[in-house]
Formats: structure tokens, C-alpha cells, sequence
């Protein structure tokens, strides 16, 4: 999970082994292209939804692709977890459909409280308007009653063992159990909603590539 380092900056926790190093923009420009070619399903705003188990790279590659079509806002569902124990199915999805999907469908801003992950409880909202793209990251963004409004889904993955290196390196080895709870709530997840399988483009998490 991206969220504390977040808080905390880069290197303040962890170990800096240069693990959450992702080689992705390789494959940005052909990313972008896609994106930029897709219609608009979500009233005039191409949503895409860059999705994928945690560690693998998500976060990394929607900074990179949203600089490449201009600045796009990205929206990172670390955000709009309620915690390491918040359900990914249609709880989740119906909250972001509520905050975010519904408003941009109308043209409008959307909004949504930023998850106080030291607080343990919603904070300030943070307001998202209907841009010409909008980018919608983490674990979950790509959910049944999410996806049906992407322009495009991309997933991005990478070996188990790597993800958790990678997320303990960042996130330091005190949530070491709640990274591997985490890895086994989202399996269970991504098996039940087939997400990978409805993914229009498949990303390596180690190289950056897109997969064939």
C-alpha cells in the first residue's frame, strides 16, 4: 500500500533497497495513445482504471501516464479505503460511484474524503473534476460497477514475493501482517471478479512492458 509512505516521504520508513523502483514508462507511450484514442463513458470523461494487486506498480504508472495526457487527475484509492480491512467488492464500488462516477457522468465535480490512515478515519474532502481524462488507481479501481464506465482498464502485475518485498521496503516490516492479509483478502477478490481476465491491457510490474 502506497499510503504511508505517502505520509511519511519516501525513505522515512523502510529500507531504501530501490525495490519501489518500477521500470514502467516503457510502455507509457503506447498507454497513452490508447487512452487518448478511447471514447468518453463516463459523460465526456475517459476514465481509466489502473488496476492490480498491491506493490506491483500502479501507483508508479498512473503518475506517469497522467503526465503524458497533460496533467490528468489521478485518484488513488488508498484514498477511499477505509482502512486495511475495507471490503474491495460492491461496498466499495457503490462509494465511488457515489463520490466520483455519478457526478462526472453529469458533468460535475466530484468529491471524496481522504482516508486519515494515522487517524484511522475519514479526513478533508478532496474535490476531482470531470476532465477530459481521469485517472482511477489501486487495488479495486478496476471493480465490477466501476469498469462498465472505463475507457480503458489496465492491469498491472508482478510475482507475489516481489510485491511484498517491495511494500515492506516502502512501508517497513512492522505491517508485515497486514500486507499478507491484504495480499489474501485481494487474491480472493480478483478471483471473484475476474478483473485481470477484463482488462484491456495487461502491464509487467519488473520490466514496465505491456504483456501480449
Amino acid at each position: 500500500m502506497a499510503w504511508l509512505s505517502c505520509l511519511l516521504g519516501r525513505g522515512a520508513v523502510g529500507r531504501a533497497t530501490g525495490h519501489d523502483s518500477v521500470l514502467i514508462p516503457e510502455c507509457v507511450p503506447e498507454l497513452t495513445a490508447r487512452v487518448l484514442q478511447s471514447e468518453p463513458r463516463c459523460g465526456r470523461t475517459r476514465l481509466v482504471c489502473i488496476d492490480g494487486p498491491a506493490g506491483s506498480g500502479k501507483t508508479t504508472l498512473a503518475a506517469a501516464v497522467a503526465r503524458a495526457v497533460g496533467g490528468a487527475p489521478v485518484v488513488h484509492m488508498d484514498d477511499l479505503y477505509q482502512g486495511w480491512d475495507q471490503p474491495l467488492g460492491a461496498h466499495l464500488a457503490g462509494r465511488v460511484d457515489a463520490w466520483l462516477l455519478t457526478p462526472w457522468e453529469a458533468g460535475l465535480t466530484g468529491k471524496h474524503p481522504r482516508y486519515d490512515w494515522v487517524l484511522g478515519r475519514f479526513g478533508e474532502w478532496v474535490q476531482v473534476p470531470a476532465a477530459p481524462v481521469v485517472i482511477l488507481e489501486g487495488c479495486a479501481s478496476a471493480t465490477t460497477g466501476v469498469r462498465d464506465r472505463a475507457s480503458v482498464v489496465i492491469w498491472v502485475e508482478a510475482p507475489v514475493s516481489l510485491r511484498l518485498e517491495r511494500g515492506l521496503d516502502r512501508d517497513g516490516d512492522a505491517l508485515e501482517a497486514q500486507w499478507r492479509s491484504w495480499q489474501e483478502r485481494e487474491a480472493a477478490h480478483f478471483a471473484a471478479d475476474g478483473t485481470r481476465a477484463a482488462a484491456d491491457l495487461l502491464v509487467d510490474g519488473r520490466t514496465g512492458r505491456l504483456e501480449s
